[in-house]
């Protein structure tokens, strides 16, 4: 007797696994299904113009600025001419690389217009602390410096692109003292870090250890140690003295980063080109 209850519940047992196998999971798909249909569900998903989230690497980053700013023709210190900037569609865009005005402005996840001038002296101070800029020189206010935001875009593949501030000493500073005081840079809309800038130094050249200097910022900005960049071309630099560096780039590609310096007016700079 008690052989057969065995039996009968092993058959019970048997026929339910049966049932739920066919039956379960076409109960479970339609009760998952009165959860969706009919209602409205919101998803964030970043648009196709939105391509700044997209994680690039510190090389990458540094690499795809350096290919806009030689593509554009840009004011960087009073060296050089000073062209008014172009403002351009992102529809418009031509060419494999393009700089250009960022009209929207920040977009929640980067350095506002508020922050950045904070943003740029605290970067400032690591920079000095670092030893890579003398301690004379001077804190960036709001009344004497205009910052503006630009995205350097990979035309081809626009969400390869970099969003930086333009921090420039105002020209509305007509016989501002300039001495020890940053000129120009290009700093990184996400996290601050500086780029490229041009500052009044009481150095000399023959003070600068640029090797030093090229060491102490890669490891400020992220970077593999670069390798020495020679060339015959005496005509790279409107100076005489400077040093450049090569650093990896995008595949085959690399970024040369320059250190020099403007005798006369004491402007030492560091920037970055293809």
């Amino acid at each position: 007797m008690k052989k057969q209850i065995i039996n009968l519940l092993l058959l019970c047992f048997a026929l339910l696994v049966v049932v739920l196998s066919i039956w379960g999971p076409e109960a479970l798909a339609v009760y998952k299904d009165r959860g969706v249909i009919g209602q409205i569900h919101v998803q964030e998903e970043e648009g196709e113009n939105e391509g700044y989230r997209y994680r690039l690497s510190r090389n990458e980053k540094l690499f795809i600025l350096s290919q806009c700013l030689n593509s554009q023709i840009l004011p960087e210190s009073e060296q050089s001419a000073l062209i008014r900037d172009t403002e351009m569609d992102y529809q418009d865009l031509t060419g494999t690389y393009a700089f250009v005005v960022n009209r929207k402005g920040p977009s929640g996840k980067e350095i506002t217009d508020k922050e950045i001038y904070e943003t740029c002296d605290r970067q400032l101070q690591e920079l000095k602390e670092l030893g890579i800029l003398p301690g004379e020189i001077r804190q960036v206010q709001a009344s004497a410096y205009d910052a503006t935001l630009y995205s350097a875009i990979d035309v081809p593949e626009p969400r390869n692109n970099v969003a930086v501030w333009k921090m420039s000493l105002s020209n509305s500073q007509k016989n501002a003292n300039k001495e020890n005081r940053l000129i120009d840079a290009y700093i990184d809309a996400d996290d601050g870090k500086i780029y490229e800038f041009y500052v009044r130094t009481p150095l000399k050249w023959e003070e600068i250890d640029t090797d030093r200097m090229i060491e102490r910022w890669s490891a400020y900005m992220g970077l593999e140690a670069p390798g020495e960049y020679e060339t015959d071309n005496p005509l790279l630099e409107t100076t005489p003295y400077y040093k450049k560096y090569a650093f990896a780039g995008m595949g085959e590609d690399r970024t040369i980063v320059t250190i020099g310096f403007y005798e006369g007016i004491n402007e030492l700079f560091l920037k970055i080109s293809k």
